[in-house]
């Protein structure tokens, strides 16, 4: 199955989180763009972050982070 908008929306909301820390989280303006908006309220409802409007990763949204993070510096231009 290929990605979808709604999961590469997703995937780029979760690779704006600094992996490094958990005491960091991000936080998602009325002003951002509609998708954005979207993810980030999906990935609330999938239980990946804290807040509807961003907040901190939870356990299972720091390994999503990771990967795909990971997937995203395999797939980068040299």
């Amino acid at each position: 199955m290929p990605y979808t908008q709604d999961i590469v929306e997703e995937l780029n909301v979760l690779v704006r989180y600094n992996l490094t820390t958990t005491q960091e989280g991000i936080k998602v303006h009325k002003t951002a763009s509609p998708e954005t908006i979207a993810a980030t309220h999906r990935l609330f409802e999938k239980g990946l972050i804290s807040l509807d409007d961003g907040g901190y990763l939870t356990n299972l949204g720091l390994e999503t982070a990771k990967q795909a993070q990971a997937v995203l510096d395999i797939l980068r231009p040299i």
